[in-house]
């Protein structure tokens, strides 16, 4: 499946001090991406909250950096606001690009290529969206906001703790090496296809107020979903109930 970016805010990093700038402002450890390589993480508040979603891809003797368009005004702002001091340049990229999601996997793991893809489809297709929410590739303002620390969401399993020092480390650290997040992003299939509200309640035996549903889609006779999960009742293969249906909890991809 070809999927669309050409909407996608990048920017091209140049100048020499934009490793240490990448390496200080955000969780990807942009000093081991080979040339070529990219890899997924966040620009976070001082507070270890999650302003904002991005692919890092190593180009030669500069760096490109791509995020959802709804996020690409907020991005450069955050960037230029911190390069006040460092010898780094932006300048927006536009035209056409694409991502091939040939399987599940290569959600989080495919490129952003320049150029158009073949019949690419837009993230409005319903089946960009089963594979997306399947994959818990995230939506900001959705699935992710200011709201969120990112080892609650997928961008968790990118966090190099061993990098170094970048803003909004030292609460995610501290979680970590404490192991106490109160919530977690799961996948959800829920049984049923009738719309699900973003927002809508989860509830468990255990706990009325599980978690919240952020996005969804109907997927044959049944809904596939994202939603946050307390940690008492997180567990995949465990159930739970979404407007007085019932759902099944999978870790994220499923």
């Amino acid at each position: 499946m070809i999927i669309d970016r050409s909407t996608w805010g990048r920017l091209r990093l140049t100048g020499g001090d934009r490793v240490r700038f990448l390496q200080g402002l955000t969780t990807v450890n942009a000093a081991a991406l080979a040339d070529g390589a990219h890899g997924w993480g966040a620009i976070l508040s001082p507070k270890g909250r999650v302003l904002s979603v991005i692919d890092i891809r190593h180009a030669g003797d500069a760096f490109v950096i791509a995020c959802e368009a709804s996020l690409a005004e907020k991005t450069r702002a955050i960037l230029e606001r911190y390069a006040v001091m460092d010898d780094v340049a932006f300048e927006p990229i536009t035209g056409p690009a694409h991502q091939n999601w040939h399987d599940i996997t290569a959600v989080w793991s495919a490129p952003i290529v320049e150029g158009a893809g073949a019949a690419a489809a837009p993230d409005s297709d319903p089946a960009v969206e089963r594979l997306r929410i399947r994959a818990g590739f995230l939506h900001y303002g959705f699935d992710v906001d200011e709201d969120h620390f990112p080892f609650e969401t997928p961008i968790g399993q990118f966090i190099d703790y061993g990098k170094g020092c970048y803003v909004g480390q030292e609460p995610v650290f501290r979680v970590h090496a404490q192991g106490n997040a109160a919530r977690t992003l799961r996948g959800l299939t829920i049984e049923g296809a009738e719309p699900i509200a973003r927002g809508a309640q989860i509830k468990h035996a255990q706990k009325a107020n599980a978690g919240a549903v952020t996005s969804s889609v109907a997927d044959g006779s049944s809904t596939v979903a994202l939603g946050y999960l307390h940690r008492t009742c997180w567990d995949a293969g465990g159930t739970v109930e979404v407007d007085g249906r019932r759902a099944t909890v999978h870790e994220i991809p499923w």
